[in-house]
């Protein structure tokens, strides 16, 4: 891991939550309950920023960049061990969408998608996934095809299977939809893909679900994992990474590449062996050291923890808002995440949540645009989205439920 400060390890499974309070600033100022969105960073991940950005100001940034190579690649470091996986394997991209998009890029470059090829998404795929695929359908006849939910309203790992034939070229999946609660089955999911035999590629958006819940690429199965590095890690915006397979350092090689993927020889180029390939050279180191901190102190937290509070914090929003006269709980799945949404059966959510912040509460609206299939199957407009992390306590979820009964007591 990166030589960055680092929470201590909890003991027995347990979080001092003091102390995480006490590491983010932001507390005092807010209840924040928009970690879906973009969560309050630690103090650590701040400091690495300034501390190099104080250094590119006095040496310069390709010298400060050269003394911080080490923490750099730490920070690859970091990110494989949450994930399970090798560093070669690990690129450190400017946020999700980049690195999805750096892999899709690659493989429709690779096959030279079109009419004869078909891409299966999730229902409740985030629009900056489905919209590339909708892209090559519209430019290139690729046929776009979304995979039924399955009665737990997760998407349907064996109408999946069903689904899959020497036509289907891509298969996109995010593990925690950012707008409905659920845990998508992304490791059945990779198995089902396997067991079929099917050469899709298996792509998976880990954006919400890194930083709340264990990860293994392994597990998983995908032949690339993006995330985000601002949501539940608590890192740095303008930062994500991307973890690939050994099938696509085999065969895949992004488009276009530049001098950090490849070196330009004589007769061609040399793509780089490694995940580095889908990088690019400019990027904000400042940022990508923010985001090693970031990762090291949710690892020195211990995720297993994190997850179990975050889990017991939604558990209680969503427990305390279902008593509310008239608010619905919108979320699915058997198996929750640390998103809760809800809407009133008369009060416009934009209302709500308009409200709850004027009470200094940060909680987010989500809305059709997001995620365009799951919107309109589910018949919704508008939910309040409320994502609370270990910082937050159990007075705060509280304070929130007693500011949605006001709103809704108060004359229309």
């Amino acid at each position: 891991m990166a030589s960055h400060q680092q929470t201590p390890a909890p003991a027995s499974g347990t979080l001092d939550v003091a102390a995480l309070r006490a590491d983010t600033p932001g507390c005092r100022n807010v209840v924040h309950l928009n970690n879906a969105g973009s969560a309050l960073p630690p103090a650590s991940v701040t400091q690495a920023q300034v501390d190099h950005l104080r250094l590119e100001e006095a040496i310069g940034g390709y010298e400060a960049h050269a003394r911080a190579a080490d923490r750099i690649e730490g920070t690859r470091a970091s990110i494989a061990s949450l994930l399970a996986c090798r560093p070669d394997q690990v690129a450190l991209m400017e946020s999700a969408t980049s690195a999805w998009a750096r892999a899709f890029a690659a493989i429709a470059a690779r096959h030279r998608l079109g009419p004869r090829d078909r891409i299966l998404i999730s229902g409740s795929e985030y629009a900056s996934n489905a919209l590339p695929a909708l892209q090559l359908a519209r430019h290139l006849g690729v046929r776009v095809d979304v995979i039924p939910d399955g009665t737990d309203g997760t998407t349907d790992a064996a109408a999946l299977q069903a689904m899959l034939d020497e036509d289907v070229a891509v298969v996109a999946v995010n593990h925690c939809p950012s707008q409905n609660g659920l845990i998508n089955d992304v490791a059945g999911i990779g198995a089902a893909i396997r067991a079929s035999g099917s050469p899709a590629w298996y792509l998976v958006d880990a954006c919400q679900s890194a930083g709340q819940l264990p990860l293994s690429a392994a597990d998983i199965g995908a032949d690339a994992i993006s995330a985000t590095g601002r949501k539940f890690l608590r890192g740095a915006r303008g930062t994500g990474f991307l973890a690939v397979s050994d099938r696509a350092l085999a065969e895949l090689e992004p488009f276009p590449i530049d001098l950090n993927g490849a070196t330009w020889e004589p007769d061609g180029y040399a793509v780089e062996p490694s995940a580095r390939r889908f990088e690019q050279w400019e990027k904000s180191y400042a940022a990508i050291l923010g985001l090693g901190a970031a990762v090291d102190y949710a690892l020195g937290c211990g995720i297993e923890a994190l997850a179990q509070r975050i889990d017991a914090l939604a558990a209680r929003a969503r427990s305390g808002l279902e008593q509310i006269d008239g608010v619905r709980v919108r979320d699915r799945g058997i198996r929750r995440s640390g998103i809760v949404t809800f809407d009133h059966v008369s009060v416009p959510a934009e209302q709500l949540v308009t409200g709850i912040r004027a009470a200094g509460i940060n909680v987010s609206l989500s809305t059709p645009e997001y995620s365009r299939i799951d919107f309109d199957q589910h018949q919704v407009t508008g939910l309040v989205r409320v994502s609370p992390h270990a910082y937050n306590t159990e007075q705060e979820i509280d304070t929130l439920l007693s500011r949605v009964s006001d709103l809704l007591a108060m004359p229309s």
